[in-house]
């Protein structure tokens, strides 16, 4: 990985204290929101307290998901997005995957699901019902052994996140001028003035993109809400041998039941039922289970989700054998020696998709993407943006 360091501003650089706009935090929201505002043309300084970022936006699968997003408007920000990152992984230089999507059914009720999700493809998504001879062609990892078939969907990609989020800064750099501070913890924001150690910066507007940290700038905003943070677990492993190529993304039936998409499938409680009866811990973790490979032949398992305000730092062991165990279920791959394991926190606000506060006129709070923020936030950053200018 490149060395981030030299994008770190000096003490002694009177110049960059204004600018057009200022970012709080240097992950995928605040990356998509200096992007698009530097397109525009605007000066935009962003401050990262961490020497690079190490949040949520490394810690995750490297996922653009539209087949998870509901129908109308989060469908369509997806897309956009999705068009978004395929441009930067040219511009920019890092690996990108268009590899699509598969969910396997090998139950009645997740073949269910999937037909009555198809009666819908006419609401943008893009994707059809594979039979089992089909998937075979599609991936050399899917369990052929009672495979009724499966949904595949051509919209998602893969990109590695620990790659593409260390690059990115870089190229905004120079290219559009951003000035990155990183190892700089902002301590207050009042007015258009933001305060780091004693210095001060200024700007027209300040976006607040600071993530599971979101105790420290603007709590009071914060505690009016009812947002809680989820902790996942996942693990890589080591790269495939052969330059093996695991293809398509794939799921099994606990992913029908955790995404939005599939909400309005009348036989989902079906599914649910049968998941619980069968293994209650699945839902006690939030367990559902991908797996993907990024373009360094690395696949990427998990996940689980935890949910409160603070969470154990210690990992599970039982947990990512759950995750294990049922991904042997729908997938065979030829090394499964897992090289790292680790969990993320991310932001979460029940019952929504995303929160945007405007505290004062010149401050804008944007967090709490979710598990979706590879997925939309540059559609997300682009809608402010432009209504911005409007």
């Amino acid at each position: 990985m490149e060395n981030q360091s030299i994008l770190k501003s000096s003490s002694a650089a009177p110049h960059f204290t204004s600018s057009d706009i200022i970012v709080v935090g240097a992950g995928i929201v605040g990356l998509a929101i200096a992007y698009h505002a530097a397109k525009q043309g605007k000066s935009v300084q962003v401050f990262e307290r961490n020497q690079w970022a190490v949040g949520a936006s490394v810690r995750n699968f490297g996922l653009i998901w539209p087949i998870g997003q509901t129908a109308g408007s989060l469908l369509e920000r997806a897309k956009r997005s999705q068009a978004t990152w395929r441009e930067l992984s040219t511009e920019v230089g890092f690996g990108l995957q268009e590899n699509g999507s598969l969910h396997l059914a090998y139950h009645a009720d997740e073949q269910a699901v999937i037909e009555e999700f198809l009666n819908q493809s006419d609401k943008g998504y893009q994707c059809q019902w594979l039979s089992q001879e089909e998937i075979r062609k599609k991936s050399p990892a899917a369990k052929m052994d009672g495979l009724l078939g499966g949904l595949f969907s051509t919209t998602e990609c893969t990109v590695d996140p620990r790659e593409a989020i260390r690059k990115l800064p870089r190229y905004l750099s120079d290219t559009y001028g951003v000035q990155f501070h990183f190892g700089s913890a902002v301590q207050s924001v009042e007015g258009n003035t933001l305060r780091v150690g004693e210095k001060k910066y200024r700007a027209d507007h300040i976006y607040v993109c600071s993530g599971a940290d979101f105790e420290t700038l603007f709590p009071e905003e914060f505690q009016q809400v009812p947002i809680t943070k989820c902790k996942l677990q996942m693990l890589r492993t080591v790269p495939q041998p052969k330059g093996w190529q695991l293809r398509a993304t794939l799921c099994g039936g606990l992913t029908l039941r955790h995404y939005a998409s599939f909400a309005d499938c009348p036989s989902l409680p079906d599914l649910d039922r049968r998941f619980d009866e069968e293994q209650p811990l699945f839902k006690e973790w939030g367990i559902h289970v991908m797996i993907t490979q990024n373009h360094f032949g690395e696949l990427v398992i998990g996940d689980s989700h935890e949910y409160g305000l603070t969470h154990d730092p210690f990992d599970r062991e039982d947990v990512d054998q759950l995750i294990l165990d049922y991904l042997s279920t729908f997938a065979e791959v030829p090394d499964l020696k897992i090289t790292q394991r680790w969990h993320g926190i991310y932001p979460k606000l029940p019952g929504a998709t995303e929160l945007v506060l405007q505290p004062t006129d010149e401050v804008t709070i944007v967090n709490a993407l979710g598990g979706a923020g590879m997925t939309l936030s540059f559609g997300l950053a682009e809608e402010l943006l432009t209504n911005e200018l409007e």
